[in-house]
């Protein structure tokens, strides 16, 4: 895991809740696999070719990332409009530095995040 669990439950409950009501983050909108409760978590999402790519900075194990693969699939608020997001799918480095834009910076190495999440935006 790149950033440690502990960092994760002080962003979880200090500075989410500010960054949601502060409008100007992306909200990714999931589901809970066991409790079924909807969250909503401010994260980094990137557009890409056919949808956004998350750069996973607390691993694949997040919880918030097993919800989404649980589900197949999130809404996300961004842009002020909701888009749903389906086909959630782990990806490497190369796969994700392909296919986001140059001016978007790569995470720094220091963090050895290794892992995305790509999803595809649900049209019609």
């Amino acid at each position: 895991m790149p950033m440690p669990k502990w960092w994760g439950h002080v962003n979880k409950r200090v500075f989410n809740p500010r960054a949601i009501a502060g409008g100007k983050w992306p909200v990714l909108i999931h589901v809970g696999r066991i409790s079924g409760a909807t969250y909503r978590t401010p994260l980094d999402a990137h557009p890409v070719d056919g949808g956004y790519l998350f750069v996973l900075v607390y691993g694949s194990r997040s919880d918030w990332v097993q919800n989404v693969l649980a589900a197949e699939g999130a809404r996300l608020w961004v842009d002020e409009r909701e888009v749903e997001l389906a086909s959630p799918r782990l990806v490497g480095e190369d796969e994700a530095f392909q296919a986001l834009p140059d001016e978007v910076a790569r995470p720094p190495k220091l963090l050895r995040i290794t892992e995305f999440l790509r999803m595809d935006l649900v049209t019609g």
